[in-house]
């Protein structure tokens, strides 16, 4: 258990006490919050009151990220509610683009989406580009998938459907179908003229 090694008056702060854990400085804290709280120093700090202390700290951050972002330009309140909650589920480790990412693009590769959509879908819901190009490379790696043998499973179940058509016609459809999956560009015309050749 971490013991409390420090407990003074913040000189840059009036109000406010710093908090010392295991010899290093754990937070900035009003002195009317920690009044509740039972703390002895050079003794261990029970894990109720270490988990009200880190939630303490955690409210403190967020206040002074508010003031940050408000000395530089003005805010609506719901605008600056959101990039806080985004802030502090950062810092938490609750919102991870890159864990995202790599999750989103391992689960619809599955479902025979290509990189090329991977990515488009990603870069949609805010991810930004180089993490988006980068989990969906390492997705597809670590579940084994090849785009070309995925595009030309996705193709054969569709030049399926389309038996019926005009060879013409189901060219065209096949290759926009692919498109739309993400698959495009010669490996693609490669893929559907294989498959119409059958």
């Amino acid at each position: 258990m971490p013991i409390l090694t420090g407990l003074a008056p913040d000189p840059r702060q009036s109000g406010y006490r710093l908090v010392v854990v295991d010899r290093g400085r754990f937070a900035s804290l009003p002195g009317d919050a920690l009044a509740s709280l039972r703390l002895d120093l050079g003794r261990e700090i029970p894990a109720a009151v270490l988990a009200r202390l880190r939630e303490l700290a955690d409210i403190e951050a967020a206040c002074r990220a508010a003031l940050r972002v408000l000395a530089r330009r003005g805010h609506a309140r719901l605008d600056l509610g959101r990039k806080l909650m985004k802030k502090q589920l950062e810092a938490r480790g609750l919102i991870d683009d890159r864990r995202f990412a790599e999750q989103y693009a391992a689960v619809r590769a599955a479902r025979g989406r290509g990189p090329a959509r991977l990515v488009q879908d990603l870069r949609a819901q805010g991810v930004d580009v180089r993490i988006a190009e980068e989990s969906v490379r390492r997705a597809l790696e670590e579940e084994g998938f090849t785009p070309e043998i995925e595009a030309r499973a996705v193709a054969a179940r569709r030049a399926r459907q389309l038996g019926d058509l005009p060879p013409v016609v189901r060219k065209r459809r096949l290759l926009a179908f692919l498109a739309r999956r993400g698959y495009s560009g010669a490996a693609a015309l490669e893929v559907v003229q294989e498959l119409l050749e059958r």
